[in-house]
């Protein structure tokens, strides 16, 4: 589904859904809530955690890699280092009449076919702004000849009292793994490859949320940074080689393209994907999106322009999945070279690289520089030593930069020219035992809340059952916030004894299990279905009549396909688990002692 072939209905759909069933709703409502702001219900705070836990089974678990939890509030010189103080905004309208702040690239996007505004740049959306005769969403004042500027997105605090430093909400997760590299790196005995993965919260002050969960300012991140050596470490792409993915090339969408599927080997080999780790995660996430519910009918990977891209990116490219009429991104996929862990060393000189031993000490030329400090000092005053380190790491990276008669570094912000005679820059030979490296950096970034938006509108099935209209999630099994409910027939008191025993002893066995004795049991049914409740155990006259507790059996109730089968009670357990396990409900039917209702 695409712009011009919308479905209106199906956010409003899924919205009341989560609201009457308890899986999202906005945060205090109760003082007339809050934009941008959500808690999770009952529900949804159970299919969040099984999202979560997916992801961490496959990307932290299976994968061999380490998981970190770092606190949501971070000093600021992380942020500097990192560029979000400078560099992390998003377009802003004001309306001159009303005063209502718009996302300007979101009017371009709402009213024409451009799809990502952003890499325009502030000039042509401004200018878009008049040509499309865009008007103030909020009282209709046109919004032409105002200025398009730049807003920064992160919430600001205070860390201590008094004179306290000055701190930031993390507007991503990533930071917290990148500045403890230096401790994150012993633990992994400085032995490339290595991952480490955080599943945390994260902020943005948006400027104008919407959407529902689409567009939030407190969300969660599921995000894992694979740190690998930039020229020696390469993914295992036979793994994932004969994979299919749906690519939405960014040649596709600068002329007259669509998606397309290559296999990842395909792609790589032709240059679609410039970065074999890039395409080997591509692989790995396709896979798993269709695990957890994902309609790969609606699902694409789509490549940043190169307006949009990261300038420390060489290729990025985004999941997105479709609701509602529109493409949502659902995880980025971003090759971030040593752009990261360059910086912070930059800013806390501290050691961000790794020690890679050699088989053999070598002997090589190494670029050193010795300053003069007696004419840097009177010279450059205070920031002579700042300078003369700033000339050391050049040295290191970049050696050609002293052929010149001066030589250009940056300390404390500022640009310095300094004579290369008083730099006193040389090249000896050493010998070295190994040497250090910055590792590239892997990442791939998934936002919780969106697939969890996606998977519940993926999931909605409305169908009819003995002439009865029914609304149903089809969730997978292992993702369901219930996996069973336990319900009897009639709330006659041997019933409701035995199946209060039942509901204790699956609890005990580790199922997620709800008990219902409210209506009709038709109803109970359909309320379970709502949620997306695989099975329900239902305990019947029957069941309590049967004076041998081994011979007893109860009804099981396929939530797909409302087929139903009795099961021995000893049993229940061992066909609870192989279903969850994926066991199809109709080959249940061939095992000893069941038997279709």
């Amino acid at each position: 589904m695409s712009r011009d072939d919308p479905d209106p209905t199906e956010l409003a759909t899924v919205t009341e859904l989560a609201k009457r069933r308890g899986f999202y709703f906005q945060t205090a409502e109760a003082y007339g809530g809050v934009g941008g702001f959500f808690t999770y219900g009952p529900q949804g705070a159970a299919l969040k955690r099984n999202v979560e836990d997916a992801w961490r089974d496959r990307f932290v678990t299976r994968a061999g890699h380490m998981e970190v939890s770092a606190p949501d509030v971070m000093p600021e010189p992380v942020f500097e280092a990192s560029g979000h103080l400078d560099g992390f905004d998003d377009m802003i309208v004001e309306c001159p009449d009303c005063d209502a702040s718009h996302r300007a690239d979101h009017l371009v996007e709402d009213d024409s076919e451009y799809e990502d505004a952003e890499a325009l740049g502030l000039d042509r959306v401004a200018d878009l702004l008049g040509d499309l005769d865009l008007t103030c969403p909020e009282c209709g004042a046109s919004l032409a000849d105002e200025p398009v500027e730049e807003f920064n997105l992160m919430f600001e605090t205070d860390i201590g009292p008094g004179s306290a430093q000055s701190g930031y909400l993390r507007p991503e997760t990533a930071q917290g793994i990148f500045a403890e590299f230096p401790r994150l790196k012993q633990y992994a005995r400085e032995q490339l490859p290595f991952g480490v993965a955080q599943i945390g919260a994260a902020y943005r002050n948006e400027i104008a949320p919407r959407r529902g969960l689409v567009r939030v300012r407190a969300f969660t991140q599921a995000e894992l940074e694979h740190f690998v050596h930039p020229e020696k470490d390469d993914p295992p792409l036979d793994a994932v080689a004969d994979v299919e993915l749906p690519l939405y090339s960014a040649t596709a969408q600068e002329g007259d393209g669509s998606v397309e599927t290559k296999t990842v080997r395909e792609a790589v080999d032709d240059g679609t994907i410039e970065s074999p780790w890039i395409a080997y995660y591509l692989g790995v996430a396709r896979d798993w999106y269709a695990a957890i519910g994902v309609d790969m009918d609606r699902f694409r990977y789509r490549q940043h322009l190169s307006g949009e891209r990261a300038h420390y990116a060489a290729d990025c490219w985004d999941a997105e999945t479709e609701v509602d009429g529109d493409w949502i991104e659902v995880t980025g996929f971003a090759y971030r070279s040593d752009y990261d862990l360059a910086n912070h060393a930059a800013h806390s000189e501290e050691s961000f690289t790794v020690f890679e031993q050699y088989d053999e000490p070598k002997t090589v030329e190494r670029a050193s520089v010795d300053p003069d400090m007696a004419t840097l000092g009177p010279e450059y005053g205070g920031a002579a030593g700042d300078i003369a380190d700033a000339l050391e790491r050049l040295a290191e990276r970049d050696p050609d930069a002293f052929d010149a008669e001066t030589v250009a570094v940056d300390a404390d912000g500022e640009t310095y020219a300094v004579d290369a005679e008083v730099a006193n820059f040389s090249v000896e030979a050493v010998t070295k035992a190994g040497e250090h490296v910055t590792p590239h950096v892997v990442e791939p970034s998934f936002g919780i809340g969106r697939l969890f938006y996606t998977v519940l509108a993926h999931s909605h099935r409305e169908d009819e059952v003995d002439g009865e209209a029914r609304t149903y999630l089809e969730l997978p099994a292992e993702l369901a916030p219930t996996f069973a409910c336990v319900a009897p027939l009639v709330t006659d008191a041997p019933l409701v004894e035995r199946a209060e025993a039942v509901r204790e002893e699956l609890r005990a066995a580790g199922f997620a299990v709800d008990y219902d004795d409210s209506g009709s049991i038709g109803r109970r049914y359909r309320r379970q279905d709502e949620v997306g409740t695989p099975v329900c155990v239902t305990i019947d006259h029957e069941t309590v009549e049967q004076s041998d507790h081994d011979a007893a059996t109860v009804t099981l109730r396929d939530r797909d396909t409302t087929a139903q089968a009795r099961v021995p009670v000893p049993d229940l357990v061992e066909h609870l688990t192989a279903l969850r396990a994926g066991t199809d409900f109709a080959d249940l039917l061939d095992r000893e002692g069941v038997h279709e209702v």
